[in-house]
């Protein structure tokens, strides 16, 4: 806790209503401004946290990530407008946080977070807060937090879904790994290109993980730890699950087997035993790019969806959206090569198992789908 226990007029009035609440009073706040919290991702979930806990008066907030905003973040990352297109996601949480509380130390981390990092930067914070939109940084996130002997803020969006916990072993408590001890398979979950997110359902899950942080740091209330909140925004129902630690657990238990952060660990590879998708033959953007207009250039099939299709697509390409794609083959011809992509590269690679199997001989996934066309070929089709 800061020696320094006085409040000047202005932060008197700005925590105010805070400090008069039951168990909080001058201690609380306090011990609020002494925090230092790591954020992990400034995106859905990362918005409201880190304005919850700037305008709360964290005194410090550290901002990890490497992304920078596009104009399909905006309508559930919050901590972003429109101006900001373009600009490294933390510059422009910096930009916002400042506004929002100027008393905040604000610390960017525009590498995000890497394995090689991770000891230093976790031992610099009291808590961490995931606010991550994928397994593999995830996963690397929580075993880094039980290495570091920090308390981790978990929470999660699915559709109209969302889960939140607290995950501190250093406390007997369980962590993320005695909830889901191995990462899926990288075919197996859709991420939320692919399954679609509402943002309102961001700010209610990225609330209660900033109400679990300002817990902890604060010595007021009771966390969600050995429990897991599960919200269900369609219905706006709850439900609380109880969990316990895993005698078992991959890292968290006596006999854990992870005992390092390494990077490959934290890898999907396309060819990972985990995986139920078999290895494939892709090309890249740029190698799709030089083929084109040549006498070896593959037929473009395009298996995203129709709307996704309206904003923007590779001039020439052939429109199948997956769900379709076993019923329309004829369409198709089995002696042509064929280049198949889509928003990420995830559901061309199930229509480049479909069609290998129904006797297509040369079929190639654009790696990375059309996200990567816009990146390195052309940057005038719409990025969603």
């Amino acid at each position: 806790m800061s020696e320094d226990t006085t409040f000047s007029r202005d932060e008197l009035a700005r925590y105010h209503r805070q400090m008069i609440l039951p168990g909080m009073g001058r201690e609380g706040q306090e011990r609020i401004r002494a925090a230092r919290v790591l954020i992990v991702g400034m995106g859905g979930l990362g918005s409201p946290v880190a304005m919850y806990l700037a305008a709360a008066g964290v005194g410090t907030l550290g901002l990890a990530d490497f992304d920078k905003v596009e104009l399909h973040n905006l309508h559930r990352q919050v901590l972003h407008g429109s101006s900001s297109v373009g600009m490294l996601k933390v510059q422009s949480a910096t930009k916002t946080l400042s506004e929002l509380n100027p008393n905040c130390n604000l610390v960017p981390h525009p590498l995000g977070v890497r394995a090689e990092d991770l000891p230093a930067l976790f031992n610099a914070y009291d808590i961490v807060v995931d606010c991550t939109d994928n397994f593999p940084t995830r996963f690397m996130v929580n075993d880094a937090a039980v290495m570091a002997r920090k308390p981790l803020v978990y929470g999660s969006i699915f559709q109209y879904e969302g889960q939140a916990s607290f995950f501190h072993p250093a406390n007997d408590a369980p962590c993320y790994r005695c909830l889901f001890p191995e990462m899926p398979a990288p075919d197996s979950v859709p991420n939320c290109a692919q399954a679609g997110v509402i943002g309102a359902l961001c700010g209610i899950i990225g609330s209660i993980q900033a109400m679990e942080a300002l817990k902890f740091v604060s010595g007021v209330g009771k966390t969600l730890s050995g429990r897991l909140l599960t919200v269900d925004a369609a219905t706006m129902t709850t439900r609380t699950i109880n969990i316990k630690r895993d005698p078992s657990c991959p890292v968290c238990s006596a006999n854990a087997r992870i005992r390092k952060i390494v990077s490959a660990e934290y890898e999907w590879r396309c060819d990972s035993q985990t995986s139920s998708m078999p290895s494939t033959e892709s090309i890249s953007a740029i190698e799709l790019k030089a083929l084109l207009g040549t006498a070896d250039a593959p037929v473009l099939l395009d298996v995203r969806d129709p709307d996704e299709c309206e904003m923007g697509m590779i001039a020439g390409a052939v429109t199948i959206p997956l769900y379709q794609l076993g019923s329309r083959l004829e369409e198709l011809d089995k002696t042509r090569p064929i280049a198949v992509y889509c928003h990420i590269g995830l559901r061309s690679q199930h229509a480049q198992r479909l069609l290998k199997s129904k006797g297509f001989k040369k079929v190639m996934n654009l790696k990375g789908g059309i996200l990567e066309w816009i990146r390195h070929v052309d940057a005038t089709i719409r990025c969603y």
